[in-house]
Formats: C-alpha cells, structure tokens, sequence
C-alpha cells in the first residue's frame, strides 16, 4: 500500500470530516479544502442557536484535525482559487463534499415578493453566516407563515417566538438577536401539504416546542387526525417516527388553551398556491388549498388538491421546503435531482462511466435527507469506492502531487489563506468574546474580521503523532440528532 497518496476533500462539513477520517484510517495524506475560513459547515452555519449539544459534534472533527497527515486550508473557493484541472493535477482523489446549499422553489405565482425568503437564507442569517450578515426581515407584523414540515420548518418557527433572555444566551449573531427581540410577530403557522403521519418532523424536535417559555403550541384535532388511506398504511407497517409524531401532536391538540403571549400554529394537508402581495408589494398572505391523500399504483402517498381553498393573512412566509445542490465547474452535475451525478460516491460522465479519481459524498452526492450522523455511513460507503479504485490502480496519477508543493501554490493563489491554528485564532477570539456576555461564543461575522483574527497563524502547524481517528467517531443519538431537510 503506499501510504503516501494524497486526497483533496472539497467541503469542511459533517461529510467532508467523515471522509477526511475514513481516509486517514486508510494511509492517505488528506487535505481539506473550505471556502469559508471557518470549518464544520451545516454544525456552525445550520444548526438552530439553542440547539448547543447538537454542535458538540465538532469535537470529533476537531480530534479528527489532529492527525499528522491532515491539513486545513481555509478560504478556498473552488472553481476560482482552485479550478478542476488544478485539483486533478495534484491529488490521487478529489472527494467533493459541497453540500446543498440552494434553495428549493414553490413554483407559484407571487414567490418572489417581498417578505417571501427562503428558510435556509433566514437560517444563514441569524447563525451569522457572512454571506447573508446584511439581509434585512421585516417583522413588524403579527402573523409569518412557514411552509415545509420538516425540522428547519421547526427551528425557524422556534426561533420567531425565543424571548430575548432565550436569545441571549446563544450564538445566535447580534444582528438577528437585535432585529428578532424588536420583532412584532405574535403567531406562527407552520403549514405541511401531507398529513402528520408524513411530517419530516423528528419527535425530538416536535416534543421541544412544548418547552417554550412565552409560546403555545396548537394543533387543530380535525386536521391532526389520520386519513383512512394513512390509517390503512399505518396498520400494515407502521412507523416507529410517525407513530412517535403522532403521539406529541394529540398531545399538543388534548392540552387546554394556555395563556401566552406567542403561540405556533401546526397545519396540515394544505399546500400554498399564491402568495399575495398588499400596499408597497409586500406579502399580504398565502393562498391555501386543501389536499386530499391518495395511494399511486405504487403505493407511494400524494397530496392531491381539492377545490377548497383559504386565505391567511400574514407579514412573513418563510419556505423550508428543501435544497438543491449547485454545479461545480468542470463536474458532471445531475439537474434533475440537483445533484453531482454519481453511482455510489463515483462521479460519473454523460453515459454513466465513472471518472477516474473523482468522488462525491454527503448531500451534494444523495440529496439533502437525513441527519448529521447520516453523512457518517455515506461518507464509508464513498470511500469504499476509492479504495476499491486504489487497488485496481484506477486512481489519477497527478503530474504535480506533492504536499509542499500543494502548499506553496495555494498560498500563491489565496493570500488570505487560514489553517488550522488561522481557525483557532478566530475560534479563541469568539469564545472570549462570548464569555464576556455569558454567551458560549460571539460569533464573527464579517469576512474581513475572520480573516484578521486568523492572520496571526502560520498555514501548517506541527501535528500529533499520526493515530486511527475512527474510534473517535461514534457519538450519542443527542449529539447527531440535527436539522434535517
């Protein structure tokens, strides 16, 4: 085996750490390469502020970081600093690990007016991600509505109605505490066009919302109860999550009418068909229709409209309906599913054949489904893929490989390049920052003040001895349970 053949992983989230460490496990030197110049991805930048024990999980990736054949580079973007051709002459195996980060659209007449955002850019927001620090919200109105009914449906809805000490206390960016604790919104409704056996939901997150201070939670008994065809389905196989959903839900419907300021309203068998705008072309509402469920010729579930439909009047709609991947330059891109088009982690051409070398994981690989933990078991089945490769010799075998030589080209292309202690500069800043306020950290949020903080830092650092990483990837079901699609 030669120990010494290089990967670049491209992505420095969940499934780009993953990768990094089933392939340390098996002798190569990994690079991981990040456009931003923080790591940990959808950790950082996705998971909801008061979700802290859920971010926990980057203490495996930083005991992943340790290793003395991995490296960092931060600040990267790929395509620009580091095109496809550039990464194909220097490394044995590319693993693209980019993630989902588009917004999937409604397709109705009146999206794209103003007050209509997308949940994910509304997630970016107030975790601070610096591409979206200077979108503005309106929330001086009553009412917001948020369509999709899966866990980021949830967290958005949640972090509308957190009073401010519940803010406080958080990650959550200044800006978005600030603008969230002036907010004039008093209910949200969370809308599903299925019913709430087929909610995304996982119970965890359903339970929790019982556990806000200021805010009930409501559910209406006629629409939280099951269809005959869901019945039916139920009864044949059953699901261990519906079941578990349903039983929160009945809770939430069986409670007595509490006295708060906020409430979340949970809808369901509705699906959005306008968005509508009033004076100065704001949202004004969403039209809604009312589904029926039917079973296809192969089982499979549909919400079909009928002919009834309603009006709810509100200031805010926020769609967490899911996310596609972008293309990357140079990259077969499959555009029907909004994926990198690939057979089991192989990036494959127009006529299915598989790329020498080059490799794909986590939601840019699948779609966006599944949790944190999820990327774990996807990221071993891609690299089972290399190292079957490795074995029959189909590997690239890259002109200007070279670990120093890599090095040096990448700080030639990115002046601003952060390493791993670069991330330790601005990690340390934030958490100091943050104890100041009683907060576990005060995020940075502003590109140029990241890349200060980091510029103190040398690229590469001295590194422990080189160990296995991969019995330090286990961890408890609190820990992966995360923001899902």
């Amino acid at each position: 085996m030669n120990a010494r053949l290089q990967a670049a992983v491209i992505g420095a989230g969940p499934s780009g750490f993953y990768t990094a460490a089933a392939l340390l496990d098996h002798g190569f030197d990994v690079d991981l390469l990040e456009r931003l110049p923080t790591p940990f991805g959808l950790v950082r930048y996705g998971v909801a502020p008061d979700h802290p024990k859920i971010k926990d999980v980057a203490r495996v990736y930083e005991k992943i970081a340790t290793h003395s054949r991995f490296r960092f580079f931060g600040g990267v973007t790929i395509g620009e600093a580091a095109a496809h051709h550039d990464l194909v002459a220097r490394y044995h195996a590319v693993i693209y690990a980019v993630g989902a980060a588009r917004n999937k659209r409604l397709g109705i007449p009146g999206e794209d007016v103003s007050g209509c955002h997308a949940a994910a850019d509304f997630v970016g927001w107030y975790n601070g991600h610096p591409s979206r620090r200077q979108d503005t919200y309106d929330f001086d109105c009553e009412r917001a509505v948020v369509i999709g009914n899966g866990n980021v449906a949830l967290d958005v809805a949640r972090m509308l109605v957190l009073d401010r000490p519940e803010l406080a206390v958080t990650d959550t960016a200044d800006h978005a505490i600030e603008a969230l604790a002036r907010s004039s919104i008093r209910e949200v409704v969370v809308v599903g066009r299925r019913g709430p056996a087929q909610a995304a939901f996982t119970a965890p997150e359903l339970r929790e919302l019982g556990d806000l201070s200021r805010a009930e939670i409501l559910v209406d008994s006629g629409e939280g109860a099951l269809d005959p065809v869901t019945t039916d389905l139920l009864g044949e196989a059953g699901s261990a999550t519906a079941r578990r959903n349903l039983e929160v839900l009945n809770g939430y419907a069986s409670r007595p009418k509490a006295q708060t300021s906020h409430r979340i309203v949970l809808r369901f068998m509705l699906s959005p068909t306008e968005i509508l705008a009033g004076a100065g072309g704001r949202v004004s509402g969403v039209r809604l229709a009312r589904n029926r469920l039917e079973r296809d010729r192969g089982g499979t579930l549909k919400a079909v409209p009928t002919r009834v439909d309603e009006l709810v009047s509100c200031g805010l709609v926020l769609r967490a309906v899911g996310y596609r991947g972008s293309p990357v330059a140079g990259v077969p891109f499959d555009d029907r599913r909004g994926v990198i088009a690939n057979d089991h982690g192989r990036i494959v051409d127009g006529e299915g054949r598989a790329r020498r070398g080059e490799y794909v994981v986590g939601w840019i690989k699948r779609g966006p489904t599944g949790v944190i933990g999820t990327n774990k078991k996807d990221a071993v089945e891609t690299v089972a893929q290399v190292l079957d490769d490795r074995a029959a010799g189909r590997l690239l075998a890259p002109p200007m490989a070279g670990r120093a030589t890599t090095a040096l080209w990448l700080a030639a292309r990115v002046p601003e390049l952060v390493g791993w202690n670069g991330w330790h500069n601005i990690d340390r800043r934030e958490r100091a920052e943050g104890d100041r306020t009683g907060r576990p950290r005060r995020k940075l949020v502003v590109l140029e003040e990241m890349f200060g903080a980091a510029r103190d830092a040398p690229v590469s650092e001295p590194r422990a001895s080189e160990q296995t990483v991969s019995p330090e990837l286990s961890a408890t079901s609190d820990v992966f349970r995360a923001t899902s699609a």
